[in-house]
């Protein structure tokens, strides 16, 4: 049976006021998805990577085009509605964790299941399964300064898909690790792609592990191109 299309992004365009002059970045993007499939997106500073994967998450609003998250249409509507998408089914990972240095590792993971309505013994019991699914479930109790950094990304990563999303945006998550756990780290998102059925499209300058995703797209003249 065919993979089902997490993310379809159709005609994207995208541009910045700077001074009196508006620099257009994506101009006409189209881009589709899978459930299951692990893309990297390659591409220099500059060229709208990060603008891509905003607009993509529901962040920014595109100036034209049309963006279908698990096949809604998400062009107009209101702020609330897009920000319930992003929560259900849109998991973000960033170069840095961004996890709260105020509370341990398992209630990092909990956050996002509590205010989305679980209760704190269901968001508890996921996000030890995550974090034991990740290798790190001997860190639980541990704040995020007593984390290594490959640890902090796996702790990260476990809350970004903690209310199972349909779509995994990454960018540059393993930017900031040496090789060694960088390799580990991708690792293990990949294991949870795999079995999960997420749809990941990671941003990354680390030309190795591009080589180990599905496939690699890059962005040229302002559109999403094959490499």
């Amino acid at each position: 049976m065919a993979s089902r299309i997490a993310l379809q992004l159709s005609g994207v365009e995208r541009s910045y006021g700077q001074g009196e002059t508006t620099l257009q970045i994506l101009k006409g993007v189209d881009f589709t998805l899978r459930s299951g499939e692990i893309v990297a997106l390659v591409a220099p500073s500059g060229t709208g990577k990060s603008t891509l994967l905003h607009v993509a998450g529901l962040l920014e609003h595109p100036d034209a085009g049309e963006i279908r998250i698990a096949g809604e249409p998400c062009n107009g509507l209101s702020d609330e509605r897009r920000t319930a998408i992003r929560r259900a089914e849109i998991g973000f990972v960033y170069q840095f964790h961004h996890l709260l240095p105020e509370f341990s590792a398992i209630e990092n993971i909990m956050m996002p299941q509590l205010i989305s309505g679980l209760s704190k013994a269901e968001a508890r019991e996921r996000s030890k399964a995550l974090l034991d699914y990740m290798r790190i479930g001997h860190r639980a109790e541990h704040r995020p300064a007593e984390l290594s950094g490959g640890e902090q990304q796996r702790v990260a990563i476990a809350r970004a898909v903690a209310n199972a999303p349909m779509v995994l945006l990454a960018d540059e998550p393993t930017g900031n690790l040496d090789p060694e756990t960088a390799h580990y780290v991708f690792e293990a998102l990949e294991a949870l792609v795999r079995q999960s059925g997420l749809a990941a499209l990671i941003a990354t300058h680390n030309m190795e592990l591009a080589g180990r995703m599905d496939r690699r797209v890059t962005i040229s003249g302002g559109k999403v191109v094959d490499l």
